[in-house]
């Protein structure tokens, strides 16, 4: 509320950004990118992105100038998302002051991430939507899973205990990787370069732990069906039945049953995920073998 009418002006606040710099490697401004969920509006994403800036970087002090991008004509639909610029220095009614390096914090990166991640689940909410989102790594979600499958399975609580497991493997994934925005525009044009390459071998692989993650889902559903089938029928031979049907339960062997068919979806995941491993290795000795005869050719 205090800076100059000018920041209001995006050419003219960033020709005075440059200006403040006197040092050629200086900072000039700080990029952060947000995905807006796909789920929401335009309204609604306008909202979500503005509220959370205003309170995490405006009333912190910087200017933050907000680009929200829609999706392009190829790709993924609900590819919405905003590129937040962020000034690093200090602003008085005259202009920039010092640069504040208190706002380059990895604690204040963690405490955005995590503010936005209730701002959107706040924004999920209020539309009526279950679906929310998680700031913390895949590799943190997952112990978080697997630690909640153990304490379900430690008090008998079955259903909890596939719950947690089929998302545990749903999170066993490598995080996508960040790409340039000239390895971007070469992908998106067809050109692959080894960071593209990467990230489309990420991206398979991310796939395929999805596949294999709906299918254990799948067979878990199946699974509980076949338990209360077999609840409900436990009812009517005799009184004890159902004292036989939690025996058996206590004892496992309802959960060996899925136990099983769990291990033998992570061993046809393995081993398809050994035979691809061979594939892409072969694959790099003949893209090797090409330059090294185009080489020789040149």
């Amino acid at each position: 509320a205090h800076a100059p009418d000018w920041v209001h002006d995006r050419a003219a606040l960033w020709n005075r950004v440059e200006a403040a710099e006197t040092r050629k490697n200086s900072q000039l401004a700080r990029e952060i990118r947000v995905a807006l969920p796909a789920e929401l509006d335009h309204a609604e994403r306008v909202e979500l992105v503005r509220d959370f800036c205003q309170r995490s970087f405006v009333d912190r002090g910087m200017v933050a100038d907000i680009a929200l991008h829609a999706p392009g004509l190829t790709g993924d639909e609900r590819n919405h998302h905003a590129h937040v610029l962020l000034t690093t220095r200090e602003i008085d009614a005259e202009g920039f002051t010092t640069k504040n390096r208190d706002w380059n914090a990895v604690a204040v990166l963690e405490d955005w991430r995590e503010a936005w991640a209730q701002d959107a689940n706040a924004a999920l909410e209020r539309a009526g939507h279950a679906l929310r989102v998680d700031h913390r790594t895949l590799e943190a979600q997952r112990a978080e899973a697997l630690e909640l499958a153990q304490e379900a399975r430690e008090r008998g609580d079955e259903v909890e205990e596939l719950v947690q497991t089929v998302r545990a493997v749903e999170l066993d994934r490598e995080p996508l990787p960040q790409l340039s925005i000239g390895a971007w525009q070469l992908k998106e044009r067809g050109i692959e370069v080894a960071a593209v390459r990467v990230w489309h071998e990420v991206r398979e692989r991310a796939l395929e732990v999805g596949r294999v993650a709906q299918e254990l889902a799948g067979q878990a559903r199946d699974w509980l069906g076949r338990v209360a089938e077999r609840a409900l029928e436990a009812l009517e031979p005799a009184p004890d039945a159902w004292g036989e049907f939690f025996a058996e339960a206590a004892q496992g062997g309802l959960r060996d049953d899925l136990s099983r068919d769990l291990d033998r979806e992570r061993q046809v995941a393995d081993q398809a995920e050994r035979v691809r491993q061979l594939e892409l290795v072969k694959e790099r000795e003949a893209h090797a073998r090409r330059d090294d005869e185009l080489g020789h050719e040149l």
